[in-house]
């Protein structure tokens, strides 16, 4: 079956993970690595299992994201972590969502295997997002979008602008006040590949600069 979807991991040393994330990609999706300065073997790597590479400069997640966007060549898109702690073959619903129109955005919501793998500051912090956008422009999810799927024209369309991990704060704004139709599924959260460290939950201190990044977004 040939992709119908893009696939876009943003990535910053995630050599390790890719290997054993990329054999379970559906052939539905086509896979675009983002490398975000990685200091290891990710783009070596991603290029030897056959994803496309894209080498984005400017750090940061949503600078890795909108490089992978451009980057994108199929109708749809899709996005999600490449550090193995989520399954790609969740995406599938989420597409079936998208293209059947039910939905102009499809979202994952995390449901950890075990408490280790959502650190309590992580959650907390996501835990007081989630709320204050509920309340403040009545979104429709309970998490921030860690996976997510839509038609690539439409979320260029929607311009969303932070380049840091407000990214997909700022879009879940801007998809509720375009009046988008967001489908929410619980997707698995797993802990990530062996040998790799998140950027974000890993420390009470990435929580805290992620958390800066969010609330700018929000001010």
């Amino acid at each position: 079956m040939p992709p119908v979807c893009d696939l876009v991991l943003p990535c910053r040393d995630e050599a390790l993970a890719l290997p054993d994330l990329l054999a379970l990609v559906p052939p539905e999706f086509a896979v675009i690595v983002v490398d975000n300065g990685s200091s290891d073997d990710t783009a070596a790597v991603a290029v030897g299992l056959g994803a496309t590479v894209v080498h984005e400069s400017v750090p940061g997640y949503g600078a890795a994201v909108h490089a992978g966007l451009l980057a994108a060549t199929h109708e749809y898109v899709a996005f999600m972590d490449g550090d193995g702690s989520f399954d790609p073959a969740e995406l599938l619903p989420m597409l079936e969502d998208v293209r059947s129109g039910g939905a102009d955005l499809a979202v994952g919501r995390r449901r950890p295997v075990n408490h280790r793998v959502w650190p309590w500051h992580a959650r907390l912090g996501n835990r007081l997002i989630v709320a204050w956008l509920r309340r403040r422009i009545a979104m429709d999810a309970h998490d921030i979008a860690p996976m997510r799927l839509s038609r690539r024209d439409a979320l260029l369309a929607l311009d969303v602008r932070d380049r840091r991990f407000g990214y997909p704060v700022e879009l879940l704004q801007r998809a509720t006040d375009a009046g988008w139709r967001l489908v929410e599924r619980d997707v698995t959260y797993l802990p990530r590949a062996e040998g790799t460290r998140s950027k974000v939950s890993g420390s009470v201190s990435g929580t805290l600069r992620t958390a800066r990044d969010f609330w700018r977004v929000l001010s």
